[in-house]
């Protein structure tokens, strides 16, 4: 219980109140979530376009030897200068000028910052391995161009940087199974939702609630004392009680019209 004052005046937010007002209308709580849920299910399966993604791993070697060169050897320092040279072919293969001639060599239906958004690149393991995600709206365009890549990023770094070479170690295959969106994600994300909307707006209706709901209201929020309490006597839910207050109704009437039948005969 929180109790904040304002102009000596005492504001008091009952806790257990609030619970039990929520309690109440738990079905309409269930039904939020029921309903957000659903929402978004239909939302993830019919209104949002799925992507699909392919990639590829490359090989960046420090010196322009090919790994199918004779008498080819690599010491730690050739693999550490490798693993440093991956962040700068990140930076060569997200420029504009390689990403349009992916574009020209794929005739891929997009600008190159469009390009730009589909494309990823990663170290695998903090190695000097490089791996290429293309992710778009179509499996098979995805595979054409993380296979472009493969033909023209290679190219590319060796006219730019010099004593670097870079090979493919595992191009690109269609990828017929969608990356986004997750169908139970949004089911999940849409019953959180219905719940947490649906508790904020009872626990506000909860605290503009001013009714007087029992003696314990009154002893929480005025000073006055209380007197009396008047009981509900026709409380159907307390059935042990309806009925003994039904059997006294009944005797106190029988009671009176025998008196009245009594005083007819008197007179």
């Amino acid at each position: 219980m929180e109790n904040t004052k304002n102009n000596n005046s005492e504001y008091v937010i009952d806790l257990v109140h609030i619970l039990k007002y929520i309690w109440s209308r738990i079905w309409s709580v269930i039904l939020a979530c029921v309903i957000t849920a659903v929402a978004g299910f239909c939302y993830a399966s019919f209104l949002v376009t799925p992507t699909y993604s392919s990639s590829i791993l490359l090989y960046v070697n420090n010196n322009s030897l090919s790994l199918n060169d004779v008498g080819f050897s690599l010491s730690s320092s050739d693999i550490n200068a490798s693993q440093s040279l991956v962040k700068t072919h990140e930076v060569l293969l997200k420029n504009r000028t390689t990403l349009q001639k992916v574009i020209d060599y794929t005739d891929a239906p997009y600008s190159w910052k469009e390009l730009y958004n589909m494309v990823d690149t990663s170290s695998v393991n903090q190695t000097e391995v490089m791996c290429v995600e293309v992710v778009t709206t179509d499996p098979y365009m995805s595979e054409k161009i993380a296979n472009g890549i493969a033909v023209i990023l290679p190219q590319r770094i060796t006219e730019v940087v010099e004593g670097t070479s870079m090979e493919v170690v595992d191009s690109a295959i269609p990828n017929l199974q969608k990356v986004a969106p997750s169908v139970s994600l949004y089911t999940i994300l849409g019953f959180m939702l219905g719940a947490f909307v649906s508790i904020i707006i009872l626990t506000i209706r909860a605290l503009l609630d001013n009714t007087i709901h029992d003696e314990d209201y009154i002893m929480q929020n005025y000073d006055y004392p209380i007197l009396a309490k008047i009981p509900d006597l026709l409380d159907i839910g307390n059935k042990s009680y309806g009925y003994k207050y039904g059997k006294a109704y009944k005797k106190h009437n029988t009671v009176q019209k025998q008196e009245s039948d009594d005083l007819i005969v008197g007179e």
